[in-house]
């Protein structure tokens, strides 16, 4: 296996798109190898057309609010058959954004995006999730539902006013009575248009970017400062290209990008600087997630750095539609990451994790290299009952050339007695200092360590 992964790029033919675009679109492949096969990811090329907000009626006087402007230039780009929606230099207020298929919201430099805080400003509600259960709940501030061949790019930022959405940050018992009615309606087959959760004191936080059951996604070049909610969320998508992203957000849940129950996915050349995980594998919550029956699958992370996060790579918890073929390497993470890979699921949620490699990592200080817990559930654990038992099969995980400065353990698997994790490989990791120890293993068969390099100091 290479130890850098290279991508090329070559036209394909003309290829029918979905009926929503036009009869026919043209493609890059874009051809990505990694330790499994994978198919190639295709980048739409838009029409080289432009539709600059301005000439919709976008304003940057003071106070002037932007999004119908916004919404009349996408839709216009979209019944044109695609281009690019301009946002040219300076600070548009703005409340939701709703791409359509076969648009490209171009951020020019120089420009914002900056979001309003008031909550009605993102209604009605929308089909979106919460941490992994289906609902109808505020609308994200970036969205797409079911669309193709969308993208954002760009030099511009993102940037929300964070004044409202701070103030939601907290657990009070109003949030944590929504969050036992969601999980009982997500539990029971509660059908997804009954769970209204956009009401009363709630409070729960929409996501900065959204991508909700979309294929072709192209997120390029833009910068990002702060998010209510999870900063950067593909759900059930399929086809992405994630790559030179700068994002930034530092408050509760603010981890940096999602991928859930989605497949065939790049990041490449991103920088994340996050109040929680940074790049994170996700696959949906207990029966919501066994309902759709869709696995987070062909995920390749290169070349990212991680400037402050809870992880490098986490993986789950929420895991129940199963997680497979994930590739992360040549990645950097600097000394506020707790661990460098977290992979974590409890004894709901079922599902399986296989095939997970990570190579060529070099990290700070922490407190674990790998860690894998299956008994991980937060606040879960006494605000709701366990409706059905379901073991979380975990066999494969591969960590390979990893170099870090200290850390208090390698590695620590904490398996389940009643499936143990299998086929677990730590190879080539050097660490200056390990100062409580090497390795854990409890409940969890066929571990191999090979050429451990470290000095052991223990405080």
């Amino acid at each position: 296996m290479k130890n850098y992964l290279t991508m090329t790029l070559f036209a394909c033919g003309w290829l029918l798109a979905a009926s929503c675009g036009p009869t026919t679109a043209t493609y890059r492949e874009v051809a990505v190898e990694a330790p499994f096969p994978m198919e190639p990811i295709r980048e739409y090329v838009f029409p080289a057309r432009d539709f600059p907000i301005t000439d919709y009626g976008a304003r940057t006087d003071s106070g002037a609010l932007n999004t119908e402007s916004i919404a009349r230039a996408i839709q216009a780009c979209h019944e044109a058959g695609g281009g690019r929606v301009v946002v040219p230099a300076g600070e548009w207020l703005t409340g939701p954004v709703h791409l359509r298929s076969n648009v490209n919201l171009y951020l020019s430099p120089g420009s914002v995006l900056r979001f309003t805080d008031r909550p009605e400003d993102y209604l009605p509600a929308v089909p979106t999730s919460w941490e992994g259960m289906e609902c109808y709940n505020y609308s994200p501030l970036l969205y797409a539902y079911d669309c193709e061949n969308i993208a954002v790019t760009g030099e511009g930022l993102l940037a929300p006013k964070m004044d409202t959405w701070r103030t939601w940050f907290g657990r009070p018992e109003p949030h944590l009575d929504a969050l036992r009615k969601l999980y009982t309606m997500a539990s029971t087959d509660v059908p997804v248009e009954q769970r209204q959760m956009a009401e009363g004191e709630n409070h729960l936080r929409p996501h900065l970017l959204h991508f909700n059951r979309c294929r072709n996604v192209l997120l390029d070049g833009f910068k990002i400062d702060q998010s209510p909610f999870w900063t950067i969320h593909l759900y059930l998508c399929d086809g992405a290209l994630v790559r030179n992203l700068d994002v930034r957000a530092h408050g509760h849940n603010n981890d940096g990008i999602d991928l859930e129950m989605s497949r065939n996915v790049l990041v490449e050349k991103c920088r994340f600087d996050q109040g929680d995980d940074g790049v994170v594998i996700k696959a949906g919550r207990n029966q919501d997630a066994w309902r759709l029956n869709s696995p987070t699958e062909n995920i390749v992370v290169r070349d990212c750095q991680i400037v402050r996060a809870h992880t490098l790579l986490g993986i789950g918890s929420e895991i129940s539609g199963g997680i497979r073929n994930v590739y992360m390497h040549d990645c950097q993470a600097a000394d506020t990451v707790f661990r460098l890979i977290f992979a974590k699921t409890n004894h709901r949620r079922g599902g399986f994790i296989e095939n997970i490699w990570v190579k060529g990592i070099q990290g700070g200080r922490m407190q674990r290299v790998l860690e894998v817990d299956t008994d991980v559930l937060y606040q879960w654990r006494d605000l709701v009952p366990t409706y059905k038992d379901s073991i979380t099969r975990i066999d494969g995980i591969h960590v390979d050339s990893i170099l870090c400065e200290r850390t208090e353990a390698i590695y620590d698997l904490k398996g389940d007695s009643r499936l143990p994790m299998r086929n677990i490989e730590i190879s080539n990791v050097r660490v200056g200092e390990v100062t409580k120890f090497v390795g854990n293993v409890v409940h969890a068969e066929q571990v191999e360590e090979t050429n451990l390099q470290y000095n052991y100091k223990q405080k």
